[in-house]
């Protein structure tokens, strides 16, 4: 188990602390157009924590700050103990090992067959013998019911199997933390269904903190703790599915309910945007 390694710094090692993220104040731009707005949050050890939101709202740069892809223009964001704006980019590497990032779309390297794209992780960051890697990496394959496909070649893999396939690569090394964008995305009913109860079962077998970031309202009510909702780079609502499900905001209401929201600008409004830097 990775989480035992010595070699690890100890700001690594908090199986103690209740507290596996926290993100305070955290603003973000791409030039003069601002992302997010003075973003504050924190997810619990254990904890399946959900990131809402419609289409542009903000959810992938948010989660690109939680991995510490992206550097915000404010805010501190502290993952398992180090908070990220304060180390150095080789801590940052070591805390990544610790950190599972499964990607919307597998991000499988497509020379490379199920089983070699599983062991990647194992043979770059470990010194472990080949064929306690390849055990491993099996097991972690007949996690997500892929036994029978460690010979195929992504190309050869369904959309699911290939989330499936992402996921296992994710946890190969027994990370404290995994983040999973967009798991839904793509999939039937009955396969989304199938991997939402995968990512409880993994929550429950491996001890972690698992982050979503979806659109899928019937997935989140399922697998989440709490719910994070953000609309236009702002948290419009931040609690347990009941009190979600509770909220009176418009923004939440229209995702509960289905409904479309009347985006239309007032008179003035449109005036205004319409006139801007015209002159």
């Amino acid at each position: 188990c990775f989480r035992c390694n010595p070699a690890v710094p100890n700001i690594h090692r908090q199986e103690d602390d209740t507290e596996i993220l926290r993100v305070e104040s955290l603003s973000s731009a791409y030039g003069t157009t601002q992302i997010l707005h003075d973003i504050s949050l924190s997810v619990s050890k254990g904890e399946i924590f959900v990131i809402m939101g419609a289409s542009g709202c903000g959810k992938t740069t948010l989660l690109k700050h939680l991995i510490g892809l992206s550097h915000p223009t404010s805010s501190a964001v502290t993952l398992l103990g180090s908070k990220l704006s304060e180390i150095s980019k080789t801590e940052i590497y070591e805390l990544r090992k610790h950190i599972g990032v499964a990607f919307q779309g597998g991000a499988l390297i497509n020379s490379m067959s199920v089983i070699e794209n599983i062991e990647l992780p194992l043979r770059r960051h470990t010194n472990l013998d080949h064929s306690t890697i390849r055990i491993m990496s099996r097991m972690k394959l007949d996690m997500m019911s892929l036994d029978d496909a460690e010979d195929l070649m992504p190309a050869q893999l369904s959309g699911g199997m290939l989330k499936r396939a992402g996921l296992a690569r994710a946890v190969v090394m027994d990370p404290h933390v995994l983040f999973f964008d967009e798991p839904s995305a793509g999939l039937d009913p009955v396969t989304s269904a199938e991997l939402d109860e995968l990512i409880i079962g993994l929550r429950d077998a491996l001890r972690m903190t698992v982050v979503v970031v979806t659109h899928q309202l019937e997935s989140a009510l399922k697998i989440a703790d709490r719910i994070l909702v953000l609309d236009k780079g702002r948290i419009v609502a931040l609690g347990s599915v009941a009190e979600i499900k509770q909220s009176t905001n418009p923004v939440v209401q229209s995702m509960l309910h289905r409904t479309v929201r009347d985006r239309r600008p007032g008179d003035d409004e449109y005036l205004d945007h319409l006139t801007e830097d015209a002159h």
